[in-house]
């Protein structure tokens, strides 16, 4: 499993804080994450914008392999209100990830296997970047899910106990 990196470095060597702008609870619990990979997204001003207001949603998407690059589906950035009319953008539309060649081949490898998907689990800011935390997923059977539930909520009741 690939590094997940909470903080970069930047260029004059004080870290970079990485704050959350829209998580995907829900592919924690349809998909087994098996590895992470951290994305740039190309973005629009207006998109940015949006992006530090705080209108994303990607509970809905999902990534595509296509021609060698990837691409994020179905993620809704809401129209920027205050922009002018001709500089707006769609608020869903598909959108480039920017990965390594590296990394891109074993996202594709992952995928050829069966029953494995690419999500995105987090999008976020590090510095004044967007990026995009993508994992590779197993989807997960009903007995699976069910086991989840079960375990979340045996592990609330022991800490109701101990805090008791």
């Amino acid at each position: 499993m690939s590094k997940k990196k909470t903080q970069a470095s930047a260029a004059d060597g004080k870290p970079r804080a990485r704050r959350s702008i829209a998580g995907n609870r829900r592919a924690r619990f349809e998909f087994e994450l098996l590895e992470r990979w951290e994305a740039g997204i190309v973005l629009r001003g207006s998109e940015v914008k949006s992006c530090r207001a705080g209108g994303v949603t990607i509970a809905e998407a999902w990534v595509r392999l296509k021609g060698g690059e990837a691409w994020l589906v179905g993620c809704r950035i809401a129209p920027y209100e205050h922009a002018a009319h001709d500089q707006q953008h769609e608020p869903v539309h598909d959108r480039k990830l920017l990965l390594h060649r590296e990394e891109l081949r074993k996202m594709r490898k992952g995928v050829e296997q069966k029953g494995l998907t690419l999500v995105p689990t987090e999008i976020y800011f590090q510095g004044s970047c967007v990026k995009v935390e993508v994992a590779l997923g197993r989807g997960k059977k009903l007995h699976d899910k069910r086991e989840t539930v079960k375990k979340r909520e045996q592990d609330r009741s022991a800490k109701q106990a101990r805090d008791y």
